[in-house]
């Protein structure tokens, strides 16, 4: 049986990951598995950069029906 502050863990890793509050660290985490041929040659976003290339990604271009 899960103790309590394991259980709240858990849940607390399971929102954060519905939300997308962790998606700058999944990105690290891709950039190390997937680009580490390449961490010599350019380095992963900072956190600001990071969040400020997501908002352009998601609000540019028409974003309505009609």
């Amino acid at each position: 049986m899960k103790t309590l502050k394991a259980f709240s863990q858990e849940c607390w890793i399971k929102i954060r990951e519905l939300s997308g509050d962790d998606a700058y660290e999944r990105y690290l985490q891709h950039y190390a598995e997937m680009h580490a041929a390449h961490a010599k040659a350019s380095q992963p976003l900072t956190r600001k950069a990071y969040f400020k290339n997501s908002q352009e990604e998601k609000w540019k271009g028409i974003k309505r029906c009609c």
